[in-house]
């Protein structure tokens, strides 16, 4: 198999030199940390020149425009942090070690998890398929992509992430983390799925308040069903530390052109509707997000 060309430098440099837009509101005012990690579309030309699927085929896997449906929680009082690479060439909701050796064409020299059932489906911290089931690549990537792609990506996006969680937990004593993400209409899932990893990742309180809150503005809910939420939610949510993560997904049907991916001319008004949620689920008391060792002892 032959051996598929590394991205071209040049175009690459100005993705790895801003590998994230963090938005911040006049004031945080809410301790909540808003994320999209799978929104980004900077697709570097000679990339998508050499894989074997052309740019809207690349462009199926991602969520899109999800940054832009959640852009009001910044009136709000919340950060927004979003990715600006594809998810299909580095994928910020896996674990840095989730890696399949076999994609590359010598010995890694980064850090690996044992073999999953995930990497082996080509869905890794650097994919090998899209959301078709499609290959990515015509052949094996240089074994020098690896780290790079961590270096200059990943780890920058994570740092960036936990320095808002742990700044937020200083300043409000507890943090949410919210990771934004949208799926795919095919699923026949209702509009919003929301995972807290079948609550290990955040208080009850959230996910019920979460829940009504959507609901309230005429969105069908699910929970943990089926998305209970990746990488984000099992790293940053610790209810018993006072942090939460909660994953939301919105259904692309809603909103999006699946295949020009487009917005619908529903667009404004499920962005709308979706602030209103959301307005609700931030006005969450702060006592419920408190770790139980920390609330008031009930009056005997």
């Amino acid at each position: 198999m032959a051996e598929m060309p590394p991205p071209d430098a040049e175009d690459l440099a100005g993705l790895y030199a801003r590998p994230f837009r963090l938005t911040m509101p006049r004031a945080q005012i809410l301790p909540f940390v808003f994320a999209s990690p799978h929104s980004g579309r900077h697709y570097p030309a000679q990339w998508v020149g050499a894989s074997r699927l052309d740019s809207l085929m690349l462009r199926r896997s991602e969520d899109a425009f999800v940054e832009e449906l959640f852009a009001g929680v910044v009136e709000l009082g919340a950060p927004l942090l979003t990715a600006e690479f594809p998810r299909v060439f580095l994928d910020v909701n896996r674990g840095a070690g989730e890696i399949d050796a076999a994609m590359f064409s010598g010995p890694l020299q980064v850090a690996m998890d044992p073999p999953s059932a995930r990497v082996a489906a080509g869905l890794g911290v650097i994919p090998r398929i899209v959301r078709d089931g499609a290959e990515i690549y015509r052949g094996k990537l240089k074994m020098e992509e690896a780290g790079t792609r961590l270096e200059k990506l990943y780890r920058p996006y994570h740092q960036k992430l936990a320095a808002l969680v742990h700044e937020t937990c200083v300043r409000f004593g507890v943090a949410v983390v919210v990771d934004c993400h949208s799926m795919p209409s095919a699923l026949r899932a209702p509009d919003i799925v929301l995972g807290d990893r079948y609550g290990a990742s955040a208080a009850p309180a959230l996910s019920r308040v979460a829940e009504q809150a959507f609901a309230r503005e005429g969105f069908s809910v699910a929970r943990n069903a089926p998305y209970a939420g990746g990488h984000t939610t099992i790293l940053y949510g610790r209810p018993a530390r006072g942090c939460h993560a909660l994953q939301i997904e919105v259904n692309r049907g809603l909103y999006l052109d699946e295949d020009k991916i487009v917005r619908k001319q529903s667009f404004e008004r499920i962005k709308l509707r979706l602030t209103a949620a959301l307005t609700r689920l931030v006005r969450i008391a702060p006592s419920e997000l408190l770790p139980a060792s920390d609330l008031p002892a009930a009056a005997e």
